[in-house]
């Protein structure tokens, strides 16, 4: 659905609840509710919103991983492997 056609006075949402939710839920859309003419908040299918936060945390990782290699706080991929399986090593040890 294209935004423009997914706006959508408050008194819409009221009137159509039900109708707005199979909707969104079936094709996966967002709806724009506005308040006295404007855009005020999203009514959005829970997956999707779901996959936006889920997409949001990577970037979020992605940005802190460059800013950490841009100050040289990194270690080869050898050395982090090998330090996690020592970790994981000492958090057994105490199992056997």
């Amino acid at each position: 659905m294209k935004y423009s056609q997914a706006i959508k006075p408050i008194s819409y949402l009221k009137a159509h609840a039900s109708e707005i939710i199979r909707e969104i839920s079936a094709n996966e859309d967002t709806m724009i509710i506005t308040h006295n003419g404007e855009a005020k908040v999203i009514v959005q299918d829970i997956r999707v919103y779901e996959q936006t936060q889920e997409s949001l945390a990577m970037l979020k990782i992605l940005a802190q991983s460059s800013t950490n290699i841009k100050k040289g706080k990194y270690k080869p991929a050898a050395k982090a492997f090998t330090d996690l399986k020592k970790r994981i090593e000492e958090t057994h040890k105490d199992e056997i």
